[in-house]
C-alpha cells in the first residue's frame, strides 16, 4: 500500500506514566479525591458485586490547560512539548492486557506475552528492509535489560538480520554506551574482509547444497551488514559535527536533559540515514507506586525539552512529514491511590500520542470515563495500534506473515484493526 511514513521513531517511557496526570484531565477525579471508587461507577463487573470498592480516588496535583489552536489538553510539566501540540495526535483510549511490567512490555513490543515472538521493529525490518545497506533497519537506543530484555527487540523466528541493533542499555548513560563487538581488536579491515570472504564462500556452497534455507541466508546477510557497519556506525554516533544551536535544542550538556537529549539526537541521525525503526527508551523510572507528583515532575523535566527539540529538528529538516514519532509506555496508572500518594499499574486505560508520519495533527482521539478507569469512546487496543503503525508504513498487518512451525505468524496474530480515523 502507499506508505504515509518511511520510518517510526518510538519514544518509550519505561514504567508507565500516569495518563490522568499528563494528558487526560479528570475534574470529577479531583472533586472526589479521597472518596472510594466503586465498581458500579466505572461499569466494572467484578467478584463482589457493583458495590465492591476498587480503592480511594487520588486527584491529580497538576494544572491542565488546552494547548495550541487544536486545544490538546496537557499538564504544565511539558511546557516545551506544548509548543508542538498542533502536531500531536493524542490517543486517550489505549488499553492492553498485563498488570505486570514483563507481560505488558512484551505485548507492547511483540504483540504477545506467552510465546517468544518477533518485535515490532523486526517485523518492520522484515517487511521493508533497510533504506541504507550499511545500517540495520532496526536500532534500539538504551533498551531495557529487564521485563523481557532482548525479547523486546529480538527477531525470534525471523531471520537474525532483523533483530534490533542495541546501543547500550537503559541503565547506562548514553555517553558510555557502545555497540557490542563493533570493532575487531585483532584483525585489520583488509584481513577481516579476506576472512569473511572465505566464510561466506563456505556458507554459499552449503546453501547451494541444501537449497532454500532462510536461516543461512539471514546469517550471510548478517555477516555482511556487520562488516559494513564498522565503517558507518561510528560516524552516525559522533555528535561532534552538530552545531551548538542543535545541541541546545535537545538540551545536551544541560541537566537533567543531557542523557535523553543525546538519545533523541542519535535517533534523528539514524532516521536521516535510512533506519526504518528506531526506539529510544528511558530508564525504569516512570513506575510511581508512591510520590507520583514528585516522580512525574522529575521524569518530565528529563524528557520535555529533548522531545520538543526532536520534533522541531525533524520538522525543520523536512523529516517529520514521513517520520512517525510515537510516545508512550506499556500501560497507564490507576486513578486510585497506592501507598498514599502513588498509583498502581493500569492496563485498562492509558494515553499514547503520535506526531508526523501521516497521522492527523492536533487530534484528540478516544475518551475514558470520569475517572480515567476505562475507555468509553473509540477504544484502541495494542493490536489496533500495531496494525495502524504497519498500515502507515504501507504494510497490511494481515498479509505481513512468516511461516514458522507449520503456520503463518503475524505481529497482530488474529486480532487488530487499523484506526483509520487518526490518519490524515
Amino acid at each position: 500500500m502507499p506508505p504515509r511514513a518511511k520510518r517510526v521513531l518510538f519514544l518509550f517511557m519505561w514504567g508507565g506514566p500516569s495518563h490522568v496526570d499528563f494528558f487526560d484531565p479528570k475534574p470529577q477525579l479531583n472533586k472526589r479525591s479521597g472518596q472510594p471508587l466503586h465498581a458500579s461507577s466505572v461499569g466494572e463487573a467484578t467478584v463482589g458485586g457493583p458495590d465492591r470498592e476498587l480503592g480511594r480516588l487520588l486527584g491529580s496535583p497538576f494544572r491542565f490547560a488546552q494547548q495550541g489552536e487544536s486545544g490538546v489538553w496537557m499538564n504544565a510539566l511539558f511546557p516545551n512539548l506544548a509548543q508542538h501540540a498542533d502536531k500531536m495526535c493524542v490517543i486517550r483510549s489505549m488499553h492492553t492486557e498485563g498488570n505486570a511490567h514483563g507481560e505488558a512490555l512484551l505485548r507492547l513490543h511483540t504483540g504477545q506475552a506467552n510465546l517468544v515472538r518477533p518485535s515490532v521493529g523486526a517485523w518492520v525490518s522484515y517487511g521493508l528492509g533497510s533504506a541504507n545497506e550499511n545500517l540495520p533497519a532496526f536500532v534500539t537506543i538504551s533498551p531495557p535489560r529487564g521485563h523481557g530484555g532482548a525479547q523486546n527487540y529480538g527477531s525470534s523466528f525471523l531471520p537474525a538480520v532483523h533483530q534490533g541493533t542495541a546501543i547500550g542499555s537503559a541503565e547506562t548513560p548514553i555517553t558510555r554506551a557502545k555497540i557490542s563487538n563493533l570493532k575487531n581488536p585483532s584483525l585489520s579491515p583488509e584481513l577481516q574482509r579476506s576472512q569473511l570472504d572465505l566464510i561466506q564462500s563456505i556458507n554459499a556452497r552449503h546453501l547451494r547444497r541444501v537449497g532454500v534455507d532462510q536461516r543461512i541466508e539471514g546469517l550471510i546477510d548478517n555477516y555482511e551488514l556487520a562488516f559494513r557497519m564498522q565503517s558507518t556506525i561510528p560516524g552516525v554516533m559522533d555528535l561532534s559535527g552538530e552545531t551548538k544551536a542543535t545541541l541546545d535544542l535537545y538540551g545536551i550538556d544541560a541537566r537533567p536533559t543531557d542523557n535523553f537529549g543525546r538519545q533523541c539526537l542519535l535517533a534523528r541521525k539514524f532516521a536521516e540515514n535510512g533506519v526504518r525503526y528506531i526506539q529510544v527508551s528511558t530508564d525504569y523510572t516512570w513506575d510511581h507506586h508512591k510520590q507520583v507528583e514528585q516522580g512525574s515532575i522529575a521524569e518530565a523535566s528529563k524528557v520535555d525539552r529533548p522531545i520538543a527539540g526532536l520534533l522541531a529538528d525533524l520538522a525543520q529538516r523536512g523529516l517529520l512529514e514521513d517520520t512517525l514519532v510515537l510516545w508512550g509506555a506499556e500501560f497507564g496508572r490507576t486513578p486510585t491511590a497506592e501507598n498514599g500518594d502513588g498509583r498502581n499499574h493500569h492496563p485498562k486505560a492509558f494515553t499514547m500520542w503520535m506526531a508526523g508520519g501521516g497521522c492527523k495533527p492536533g487530534l484528540t482521539y478516544g475518551a475514558t470515563d470520569d475517572f480515567g478507569y476505562a475507555p468509553i469512546e473509540n477504544p484502541v487496543h495494542m493490536h489496533d495500534l500495531h496494525a495502524t503503525l504497519l498500515h502507515m508504513l504501507g504494510l497490511d498487518h494481515e498479509k505481513l506473515t512468516y511461516r514458522h512451525a507449520g503456520r503463518d505468524f503475524r505481529l497482530t496474530d488474529v486480532y487488530g484493526n487499523v484506526v483509520h480515523d487518526i490518519l490524515s
